[in-house]
């Protein structure tokens, strides 16, 4: 990977007269992300104060990104790269490596908050969670944190910062509290996943428990029967209204779970990526775990008063 990076870094480089001109036209600084959520903090906190770039295409799978050329000028270029800092970022580790830029400075959104280990396969080493944003009470910590990135970067712009933060970190926390109201009044405390489970920041954060088809950002794609048959025993142990899966997943072994126990299907959102539709939409980070907040509320149920 770092040698192809270092080759499409080149003839980026060669072409550099070409793209100069572009970027001098924009005077705002240049902020790069690689993926949705990142995008969408900077989006909250900026405005248009900055020239922002999402570099994963609305709809494609974030595992299996790989830097176009255009990518790597983007990055190599930029003010500031914000990325997550995980296992599937490998490709930027090696990319800020093969690049020299003095001036850009680089945000890890995993070093804001304190990290989780992942769970994985028997024998595998333990990897920290990269999920980190999954979690309001997360978003706050890297929101203020990002703030002040941004306060350093474009000192002119402080004002607009500190005021579009302030006003971002007030709905987060109206987010965290709707979480915190819909798991104490909950019937039942465990959630049931058809599908990989990037949420161990979420249900640390409320005090939950999960049963999924696969650990983490798991590269399978089939459970096994034993796997099946626990799913469909703890969820009908758990009489759960609801089995979720992740947006952009076909859903199948949610629904195939939900026909054995009769229970309805429903998408939980990671905020990983979004539709084409959604992005231009403009639907937000925000937008999307309010829809979780209504689907956790049919998923745990209501306590009798």
């Amino acid at each position: 990977m770092k040698k192809l990076i270092c080759a499409l870094l080149a003839l980026c480089l060669m072409g550099g007269c070409l793209c100069a001109g572009a970027l001098a036209a924009d005077e705002r600084p240049s902020v790069v992300t690689a993926i949705f959520p990142q995008y969408d903090f900077v989006r909250a906190i900026a405005g248009d104060r900055v020239a922002l770039r999402m570099l994963l295409k609305p709809g494609a799978e974030v595992h299996t990104y790989e830097p176009a050329p255009q990518d790597i000028m983007a990055i190599d270029g930029c003010d500031l790269f914000v990325y997550s800092g995980g296992e599937s970022d490998e490709w930027a580790a090696s990319l800020l490596a093969a690049t020299e830029n003095p001036g850009r400075r680089v945000f890890r959104l995993m070093d804001c908050v304190p990290l989780l280990e992942e769970e994985g396969g028997d024998g595998e080493e333990a990897e920290y969670d990269e999920h980190v944003w999954t979690s309001p009470k997360n978003a706050m910590l890297i929101v203020s944190a990002l703030c002040d990135t941004l306060c350093e970067i474009d000192p002119a712009g402080e004002a607009v910062y500190r005021a579009n933060a302030a006003a971002y970190l007030e709905e987060l926390a109206r987010l965290d509290a709707a979480f915190e109201a819909v798991v104490a009044a909950g019937e039942r405390d465990t959630i049931v996943f058809g599908d990989r489970f990037p949420l161990l920041y979420f249900v640390q954060a409320y005090g939950l428990h999960y049963l999924a088809a696969f650990p983490g950002c798991s590269t399978e794609t089939e459970p096994s029967a034993a796997t099946m048959a626990a799913l469909i025993r703890g969820a009908t142990q758990l009489k759960a209204p609801l089995v979720l899966y992740l947006e952009l997943s076909n859903g199948s072994i949610a629904r195939a779970v939900a026909e054995q126990v009769g229970a309805g299907t429903r998408v939980f959102y990671a905020c990983h990526n979004l539709t084409q539709d959604d992005f231009e939409a403009g639907r937000t980070y925000l937008d999307f775990m309010w829809e979780n907040v209504d689907t956790l509320r049919e998923a745990l149920g209501q306590k009798d008063q």
